[in-house]
């Protein structure tokens, strides 16, 4: 086997950072789940430390968003985007979910501050984000790298997908606007 190292220099420019390269003949496949496909049971536990439950949650839907990072820019505008539509979200039978692999601690420091009242999975481990298929490559600055692709999902009262939302679909600061543009527009 050939190993390469790869020189790359940071944003400042003073600094080089050097990455391990494996060559594979290997191809890493990511699980993608679909409009149909179940909720997973266990979702994780929460800033509280409290257990996520699929089965918590039986007989009403769910707005189920994964965030990159608690605390920056982009996935503050979009938690707080969902918490001020939180009141017409369960108007129309949502509950709130969201998950990112940010420790349970940066989770609660997050949820405090921005006031947000709805659970914030602490996926560490990636579990629950590698079962949804929003855990795979994706283009940061430039550069391709693994981590968590901004995805919503939308579950019916079964815990069965009705729609997802992809990371090129959404808008951060509108998000929750476009979540209740969808209910809306598909109420039978």
């Amino acid at each position: 086997m050939i190993f390469c190292v790869k020189k790359h220099k940071n944003h400042i420019g003073s600094h080089y950072f050097y990455y391990l390269c494996i060559p594979t003949r290997h191809i890493i496949k990511y699980r993608i789940m679909n409009v149909g496909d179940r909720i997973p049971e266990i979702l994780g536990f929460d800033q509280d430390g409290r257990e996520i439950k699929a089965s918590d949650y039986r007989g009403r839907k769910i707005v189920l968003y994964s965030y990159p990072k608690a605390n920056t820019s982009g996935c503050t505008a979009e938690a707080c985007s969902l918490q001020a539509h939180k009141e017409e979200l369960a108007a129309a039978g949502y509950e709130i979910i969201g998950v990112s692999k940010d420790k349970q601690a940066l989770q609660k420091k997050f949820a405090e501050a921005k006031g947000l009242q709805f659970p914030l999975i602490a996926d560490a481990e990636t579990t629950l984000l590698q079962e949804l298929g929003c855990w795979g490559e994706k283009v940061t600055c430039g550069r391709k790298a693994i981590g968590i692709l901004r995805t919503t999902y939308l579950f019916n009262e079964e815990g069965v997908i009705e729609k997802i939302f992809t990371p090129k679909e959404i808008k951060t600061k509108i998000h929750a606007e476009q979540v209740l543009d969808y209910i809306h527009s598909n109420i039978q």
